[in-house]
């Protein structure tokens, strides 16, 4: 308001002008060729890919959104194991690499353990499942199957943790890891296991093609 303006030379616009208004915007987006953003839906619209993964919700709260993406990651892993044999998951197709699709199994089932139980649920001596902490190593006697089911095992229980927490939640990395003393939130958890598992589905993306010639999951 500039000093010569006074109260009563404003009047707040009334619903008709607004309604014009409202209007002449959308009119103008449209002949400017930026097409009026969508309503978002009341809720999220779940969509189902033909070999069966969910696509990651694209609407609505941060925490349902990033969970929604680590489980189509993990998905992923799964599918990628698919109707494969132990002798295959066992074979590191890709030289001079030595990651194999059971390692890489074993290696994610303690990335799960490590940062769901023991960075956020606080147990730090919370020892490896397997005889080495990253997972790696294949023993004779362990198979898919059984690979497949500490892993699931590992994200029900890290699940049952994350149910206590919000995402800005705090925990400390303990010291004798890579990034001891590191303060991160539940929120920085979900991210980094997004990142962990995308890289190495791209890892096993490779290994399973050169196996088998199975591509494009």
């Amino acid at each position: 308001m500039t000093s010569t303006e006074t109260p009563s030379e404003t009047s707040p616009k009334n619903a008709s002008e607004t309604a014009s208004e409202t209007s002449a915007d959308a009119s103008n987006a449209h002949a400017s060729g930026t097409p009026a953003a969508p309503d978002a839906p009341d809720t999220p619209v779940a969509l189902t890919l033909p070999d069966g993964r969910q696509v990651p919700l694209t609407t609505g709260a941060e925490g349902p959104m990033l969970e929604s993406w680590l489980a189509f990651h993990r998905a992923t892993l799964a599918l990628k194991c698919a109707g494969l044999d132990d002798a295959q998951t066992r074979l590191a197709s890709a030289e001079p690499s030595a990651l194999t699709l059971l390692g890489l199994v074993q290696h994610l089932a303690e990335v799960e353990r490590n940062w769901y139980q023991r960075v956020l649920g606080g147990a730090a001596d919370l020892p490896p499942v397997f005889d080495e902490a990253t997972g790696y190593r294949i023993d004779p006697e362990r198979g898919l199957d059984d690979a497949l089911a500490v892993w699931r095992r590992e994200i029900a229980r890290g699940q049952e943790v994350c149910a206590d927490h919000a995402l800005d939640d705090l925990a400390r990395v303990p010291d004798d890891q890579n990034m001891g003393g590191l303060t991160v939130s539940l929120r920085w958890i979900h991210l980094h296991m997004i990142e962990e598992y995308a890289r190495h589905n791209g890892h096993a993306d490779i290994v399973r093609e050169r196996i088998d010639g199975t591509a494009g999951v």
